[in-house]
């Protein structure tokens, strides 16, 4: 009887190296990391199965890195990118392509130095990190929730799961994701325990999500559906300063704006209203960007003078999508109908006017759940660069969105998660 009793207190607390809490890019590039040095590692992931958020990324072929230099990559992480300068010099994004190229899964580089797999098969790249973990030979627990961290005033000393079984270790590796895509199993429970480990958890907020506008031609849902290629989007502050300008494709909604400049833009929408207390913000389209409003005025005008005696909606169709021109027409006061003749000097530049500044208010976004990306969480300023170990808990090491890093899409974040996974990983099997 004695026995089994003991034979349980031991199963009860079970003892490895390190533990991986999550089973996404930065967790599984931890557990493989951490195994590399002969070390016994153990991955928890409290969903059915492991690289969600990575199978379906990239519509579902997985961007896994940037091919462009660590200075570019940076400055597409707007949300603390610099402090991914250090990491860099242990670990970038050549070594992400090396890494997977010598797993067999060949990559191929698309446009802005985005590398997916050459087989465009997202799974690809998940099954390849799963059976490394299975050559290293770290145990997965798959539907197993961590309930708390175990630590004294120094050192983690291991994880109590929601089942109340305890397991001890000398590190553990928490990288579970954000709040964003709760879908894949990140709904922040990481940010708790890095409070109670004496970790700061900045403001969280959405980025990389779809906008929300009041506007009354949204309301109405008037260009519901109309895409805008290659628009140069501006987000004002409110002295009418240009905070950012993204030129990628956009697209009218019945809630609002999306699409990728949009997207991009959403971050800075975000962190103007936290300083206004909500007030809508501005945001300006430039369809035509390779004009100012006086260049775009002679344009029309010379148009004019080639086809005095075509109705204007005719004669401008080629600039804009169809939908776009009718309706920047009627807000510059223009029958479509008349010939350029017939119309005053006046409307023909108000009509510039809107096609290369029209302004409008957007006053929101949708929910972090619906956003791409998590801004904000752990302070990158309680993380030591080079190992990303905590400098407040021994033991203790953070990796991929639940710290405050994001960038834009295109393979930033993930470069970003695999890079600070990696480290972190690292760093927690020799410790």
């Amino acid at each position: 009887m004695n026995e089994k009793i003991i034979a349980k207190e031991s199963e009860k607390l079970s003892m490895y190296d390190v533990i991986v809490i999550g089973g996404g890019p930065s967790g599984l590039m931890a557990a493989i990391a951490a195994a590399e040095q002969n070390k016994k590692v153990l991955l928890l992931e409290k969903g059915s199965k492991l690289g969600k958020k990575l199978a379906i990324s990239g519509g579902g072929r997985c961007n896994v890195t940037n091919r462009l230099s660590a200075e570019e990559i940076i400055k597409h992480i707007p949300g603390n990118g610099r402090f991914l300068y250090s990491p860099f010099t242990v670990y970038n994004n050549e070594d992400i392509i090396a890494f997977f190229e010598g797993l067999g899964v060949a990559l191929k580089e698309e446009d802005h130095g985005r590398m997916f797999p050459v087989s465009d098969r997202a799974q690809d790249v998940v099954d390849a990190l799963v059976n490394e973990m299975k050559r290293l030979k770290v145990e997965v627990r798959l539907h197993t929730a961590v309930n708390k961290l175990l630590m004294d005033d120094q050192k983690i000393y291991g994880v109590r799961l929601e089942s109340g079984e305890e397991i001890r270790t000398n590190a553990v590796v928490v990288a579970v994701g954000g709040k964003a895509v709760p879908q894949t199993g990140s709904t922040g429970d990481g940010y708790p325990w890095a409070e109670r480990a004496g970790h700061t958890v900045t403001t969280l907020y959405p980025t990389e999500v779809p906008v929300t506008s009041k506007e009354p031609f949204i309301q109405s849902r008037e260009l519901q559906g109309l895409a805008l290629r290659d628009a140069a989007v501006s987000v004002l502050n409110k002295k009418g300063k240009v905070l950012v300008t993204h030129q990628m494709d956009m697209l009218f909604t019945h809630f609002g704006l999306s699409g990728p400049a949009i997207l991009r833009c959403s971050q800075f929408i975000v962190k103007e209203q936290l300083k206004t207390g909500s007030a809508p913000v501005q945001v300006r389209i430039q369809s035509l960007p390779q004009y100012n409003e006086e260049t775009c005025f002679q344009m029309l005008n010379k148009t004019i003078k080639e086809e005095p005696k075509k109705a204007v909606k005719n004669l401008w169709k080629s600039l804009v999508p169809e939908r776009w021109l009718l309706f920047l027409m009627e807000r510059a006061g223009i029958d479509a109908q008349l010939t350029g003749i017939e119309l005053s000097q006046e409307k023909i530049r108000n009509f510039a006017r809107e096609l290369v500044a029209f302004t409008m208010d957007v006053h929101g976004t949708q929910p972090i759940e619906k956003a791409f990306v998590t801004g904000g969480g752990v302070s990158v300023k309680e993380i030591e660069p080079k190992t990303m170990a905590s400098k407040k808990k021994q033991g203790l090491y953070f990796c991929g969105e639940i710290l405050d890093i994001h960038g834009y899409t295109g393979g930033y974040n993930i470069t970003s998660a695999l890079v600070t996974g990696r480290i972190a990983g690292m760093s927690a099997g020799q410790q």
